[in-house]
């Protein structure tokens, strides 16, 4: 089973140097992360099995890097500095502020019913626009209809809904004009919200330098910069964050020859692909049928509806995952069908028909006709656009839940299991004591040491776990690091003996497809007070440092190694010990199902190099 929870998957990344808080010493900042030694090396494997895929694997295809920061013409004309927003809107009660669109969706039947009625909608993407355009009733109109925070479940005090522009504005130069000066204005750049644009820019550049022929794509991988106002679970939402993205350039629909894709079979075609390779990098090569299945049923194709598509697009679809937890279904990748809207927006003598069809305005700015003369067809176009975008980031916390596993490696005995209840026991024992102890508190006015319905929520799933012993073995540390059972004694004092009782019975492991995984080969001495063991050790180490990341590891007993390494997804561990010395054979220890085989020192990089440079 792949992860049952975010906060597992949180907790290792954590322990073991995949993702750590942006500026912890100062308290962090919302929504930033760094990626730690594994981090990177798992995002980079991302970005490596991406870019073989999309770039080398195909004949049609050409990489780019194009800048962070670009004219701010850029973002006028590609429609984002006018309508990159986002309706929010706060209740004066709890201080919280909520998009419009989540607010109302969060909303019961009935108030969205009376809703309908008062502005005359007939959906929520109606509703936002009804009452973003009617300044002075919009606040009106969500407290009669009675609109309820959920954060606590209470009719809010609904301050006037308002656009909040979602890039990250700078400028360049020094400049010390008011804002929304001349001046201002002149010097203003955004950090990008995407990185396509760039690719649309260097369109022509590529074209020509490289005399590509329609179709044709252009792939880059960057950051980019989205001002959230809600961001969260974890890394899937981040104000600063990676993107894999292609633009594949085709035909307009009425000059594509008989035989030939038009954009429909296209966008299919760029579907489908994209989709395989998320199963395949989801799943290790030692998965079977079954196992599969499971994997796929865990990702899905999703057609965005007509009110979803963003005003550029002809069609959408989403590829999504199933994340464990609240957090439900969540997009991994969008493949739109962009139709000619970008290129003509950015380029000058567009016919009238054309801006018309599209709803653009004439550019006046640019000085250049994003345009391509077709051989085959005699005619000069601009070419239309599919484009699939896939998160770097979102990827590596989707290997990352699907990969994480927990199995039992030792049944554990009757007495261990009545020592987990008992503890159990006194554990609840003393937080009923505490909630009724916060609970004096709050009504005599004072700060209380504990919340009494976190608390609550705590025990509620402590007995859920251990109701259902032996067969919830693995959620036993989980239910342990709910935010209710933070400073409760007893909970301290029986951690770290259940931590030494779960690494004894279970362990965990990341199932990382091999391509992907951080740390491709481990190489550990059976002895390390023995120079030759660890010298032969060592120089294997070095062999294949060269091929991928190898490490050395002598700091523990062997047992202990294993699962530090499985614990990070390294697919093969090798033991250097004395009959290595004697035969020149070493263990060779494979992750997934624990299989040891002795393999001679001189066959170990053909029989490694197959199976870690899938």
């Amino acid at each position: 089973m792949p992860a049952k929870s975010l906060e597992q998957v949180r907790n290792l990344c954590m322990r073991r140097g995949f993702v750590f808080p942006g500026s912890a010493a100062y308290g962090g900042v919302a929504s930033f992360w760094d990626y730690g030694p594994l981090g990177v090396e798992l995002l980079n494997n991302v970005k490596k099995a991406w870019w073989q895929d999309a770039v080398y694997a195909r004949d049609d295809m050409d990489g780019l890097d194009a800048a962070v920061l670009m004219s701010r013409k850029v973002w006028q004309h590609s429609g984002h500095e006018a309508t990159f927003n986002d309706p929010l809107v706060d209740n004066k009660k709890t201080k919280k502020r909520y998009r419009l669109d989540h607010l109302l969706e969060a909303q019961t039947h009935e108030v969205r019913a009376a809703l309908y009625e008062a502005t005359g909608s007939e959906d929520v993407v109606g509703l936002v626009h009804a009452l973003m355009g009617q300044p002075g009733n919009a606040p009106m109109q969500l407290h009669s209809a009675q609109v309820i925070d959920p954060a606590n479940g209470e009719q809010g005090d609904w301050t006037e809904p308002r656009q909040f522009n979602l890039m990250f504005q700078s400028h360049v130069g020094p400049v010390s004009a008011a804002q929304g000066t001349d001046e201002e204005k002149a010097a203003r750049v955004y950090l990008r919200p995407e990185t396509a644009q760039g690719i649309f820019m260097n369109f022509a550049h590529v074209q020509r330098s490289l005399a590509r022929k329609v179709p044709f794509g252009i792939a880059q991988i960057g950051k980019a910069f989205r001002n959230e106002i809600t961001p969260g679970n974890f890394i899937f939402r981040t104000r600063e964050f990676e993107q894999m993205e292609i633009e594949f350039f085709i035909k307009p629909p009425q000059f594509v020859a008989e035989g030939e894709k038009n954009d429909e079979q296209w966008h299919e075609e760029w579907v489908q692909q994209r989709y395989r390779w998320w199963l395949r990098y989801a799943t290790p090569p030692s998965a079977g049928n079954v196992e599969m299945e499971e994997t796929e049923s865990r990702f899905r194709k999703r057609a965005q509806a007509a009110d979803e598509l963003a005003h550029y697009a002809k069609a959408t679809t989403d590829i999504e995952y199933l994340f464990p937890g609240a957090l439900g279904w969540g997009e991994i990748e969008g493949v739109a069908n962009r139709t000619d809207f970008d290129l003509s927006a950015h380029s000058k003598d567009v016919p009238e028909e054309d801006l018309k069809r599209l709803k653009l305005e004439v550019n006046k700015d640019s000085n250049e006709k994003f345009d391509y003369f077709d051989p085959d067809a005699k005619a000069r176009y601009i070419p239309w656009v599919i484009e699939p975008s896939a998160g770097a980031t979102r990827a590596l916390l989707t290997f990352l839940c699907e990969a994480y596993h927990e199995e039992l490696v030792k049944e554990p005995t009757k007495q261990e299991i009545d020592q987990i209840r008992s503890d159990a026991a006194m554990i609840r024992k003393n937080a009923e004591k505490k909630v009724k102890e916060a609970r004096k508190d709050i009504e005599a006015g004072k700060e209380p040491k504990h919340q009494p319905d976190k608390v609550e929520a705590f025990l509620a799933q402590l007995e859920d776990v251990v109701a259902r012993l032996p067969a919830s073995l693995d959620e036993v540390l989980l239910a342990l690091d709910h935010e209710g059972a933070q400073n409760l004694e007893p909970v301290k004092k029986f951690r770290p003996p259940t931590e030494k009782f779960m690494e004894d019975c279970t362990r965990t492991v990341l199932r990382l497809h091999p391509a992907l995984a951080p740390i491709k080969l481990a190489v550990f001495p059976l002895k390390k007070n023995k120079p030759e063991i660890v010298e032969l050790a060592k120089s294997i180490k070095q062999k294949f440092q060269k091929h991928f990341r190898t490490v050395y590891d002598d700091s523990a007993g062997i047992g202990r190694l294993y699962r530090r390494q499985d614990e990070i997804g390294t697919p093969y561990c090798i033991t250097v010990d004395f009959e290595s010395l004697e035969d020149g054979t070493v263990t060779v220890r494979e992750r997934d199902t624990m299989a040891q085989e002795r393999v001679a020192i001189d066959d170990l990089h053909d029989y490694l190099l197959p199976r870690l440079e899938l």
